[in-house]
């Protein structure tokens, strides 16, 4: 079943009309390839020329793949690994060892779940104190046996709640923080979604930042920032303009590296097609980060995070 974002209501009603077609009309075929090659023509337009309050919409798509959907497509020869060995697992973040290419690395992905029922084990893939302290784990095994570390980010942020803040909440983020600038390994960030606040960044502090086309990257999610600011949810649009979250806006300003193209109408449409470009994308930067020293690695990393905040 698609489901229709507020700016697709064209492509929609050429989806009805296709649905719509009698199989037994002897012009069927014509038919059909006519209204497919006008959506086809409809989706390449809307979604080359997307506002930055579509692109939310795009990253927060209900289909959109998750971290799961991608190891599942791209990797083979997945292990799972659970737990921080202090307090609990914490399945708003996934951890798995496997294979791209012949080469074995460390994924670590936060997971929002496709159903109420996942959404819920996966808190929505908002993670506690202890899915940080996990990711640090798997970040140190994967250094101890020179494992490169790829990461997906898909969040609107930390857990907020008490509890989570009563464990250490901004400490487990720092922690990761501080664990991915001290490593050797090479680490390759993907932003396939959300990328929201200290929650995203303590996954996302890599030698290669990418970011999916329609996937957005912010301190802070333009609802929130329209209460903060504005205290009205009117002005939900002018604040994700003014945000800047969008990959053209993070690759213009060096907060990213890179951007993956995403197929036509989003990654939703096409999740395996968009699967094989980014499994393409990881493996050409895995093998470039591969040619360069760990220590090499790890200064360069380091270099360009403190020029970040030198630009502040």
């Amino acid at each position: 079943m698609n489901r229709y974002l507020d700016f697709e209501s064209e492509i929609e009603i050429l989806d009805s009309k296709i649905n719509e077609l009698q199989t037994n009309d002897v012009n069927f075929n014509s038919k059909k390839n006519q209204l497919t090659e006008k959506k086809n023509l409809i989706i390449k337009k809307k979604y080359s020329n997307l506002t930055a309050w579509e692109k939310v919409q795009v990253a927060r798509h209900a289909d959109r793949p998750h971290s799961i959907d991608y190891i599942n497509m791209i990797f083979e020869d997945i292990i799972f690994l659970h737990g921080d060995k202090k307090y609990s697992d914490d399945n708003a973040i996934l951890g798995c060892l496997a294979s791209i290419s012949d080469q074995s690395v460390m994924i670590i992905g936060t997971e929002k779940g496709n159903s109420m029922d996942t959404r819920i084990k996966h808190n929505f893939g908002m993670a506690k104190p202890e899915g940080y302290r996990k990711a640090q784990r798997l970040m140190l095994l994967a250094d101890k046996f020179n494992l490169p570390i790829i990461t997906f980010v898909d969040t609107a942020g930390a857990f907020p709640g008490k509890e989570a803040e009563e464990r250490g909440q901004s400490e487990s983020i720092a922690s990761s923080i501080q664990t991915s600038l001290k490593i050797n390994s090479p680490i390759i960030s993907v932003v396939i979604g959300e990328g929201g606040s200290g929650g995203a960044i303590a996954l996302a502090t890599a030698d290669r930042v990418m970011m999916l086309e329609h996937s957005i990257y912010s301190v802070i999610s333009p609802e929130g920032c329209a209460s903060i600011l504005w205290r009205s949810s009117d002005f939900i649009i002018k604040a994700a303009e003014n945000l800047k979250l969008t990959a053209q806006d993070c690759f213009n300003n060096k907060i990213i590296d890179s951007i993956v193209e995403e197929t036509p109408g989003g990654a939703h449409r096409y999740p395996t097609e968009q699967a094989v470009i980014l499994k393409k994308n990881l493996i050409e930067n895995l093998e470039n980060l591969m040619s360069i020293s760990g220590e090499e690695r790890k200064q360069a990393r380091n270099k360009k995070f403190l020029n970040m905040t030198s630009d502040i």
